[in-house]
């Protein structure tokens, strides 16, 4: 048995009523070799990657109607990857990424829970280079600028693994860094859109923003 609590909840995900195993609540913690430590999560944030968060509700919703084609997906600190699921059930090319060592599994969990099949998966450390992941035509991420440092650590990353033609979609709840990462994403060449949300998709209230990103040509350094 692991050594923390989980369920399985019912929630609608892109207007979908899909069923996603998740931790019990914010007290869990596991990490009995240290795995969590050594990448530099704590006992107060390790259980974060595995709950259920408003604003990942709205960014499922956003991915249930933007357009997909064959643009390959990248969901940035996916968690339980709400995006990523409602992606792969639209039969789009997704990756999700997480730091957590456990994200992976509680991923694989829920594609078997919802009939789904395999997606993939890498770990993402935004401070690390890896060629290995790639670049991405739409980039997206739900409550990713809660630390002060993460705006240019975000945008460096995305500029590392985005193509020249590139969308990137970030859904937060009106923190205090969105205007650090409007600044980085303008200098980066992207132009921005923003729309307000206050309702979830299931009617509860909500206070936050959809951050819509759009760059038709990379700037050429000078």
């Amino acid at each position: 048995m692991p050594g923390y609590l989980t369920q399985v909840q019912t929630v609608a995900v892109g207007g979908v009523d899909m069923q996603i195993r998740s931790l019990l609540d914010r007290q869990q913690f596991h990490d009995p070799e240290g795995a969590a430590e050594r990448v530099g999560i704590s006992s107060a944030t390790w259980p974060l990657f595995g709950l259920v968060w408003p604003s990942a509700l709205v960014l499922a919703a956003q991915m249930e109607h933007i357009a997909l084609g064959t643009r390959r997906v990248l969901e940035l600190g996916c968690g339980l990857a709400l995006a990523s699921l409602v992606v792969q059930r639209r039969q789009g090319r997704v990756t999700a990424s997480d730091h957590h060592p456990l994200t992976e599994s509680f991923l694989l969990e829920n594609l078997r829970l919802n009939g789904l099949p395999a997606l993939r998966y890498q770990r993402g450390d935004w401070a690390v280079a890896d060629p290995s992941l790639g670049r991405f035509d739409l980039i997206v991420g739900s409550d990713v600028l809660y630390e002060r440092g993460q705006p240019r650590l975000l945008s460096d990353f995305i500029e590392r693994h985005s193509h020249d033609v590139a969308e990137v979609v970030i859904v937060d709840p009106d923190r205090g860094n969105r205007s650090a990462f409007n600044r980085h994403m303008a200098l980066l060449g992207f132009a921005r859109s923003e729309r307000r949300v206050t309702q979830l998709p299931a009617g509860a209230a909500y206070k936050g923003r959809v951050l819509s990103y759009l760059r038709s040509e990379r700037p050429v350094a000078g």
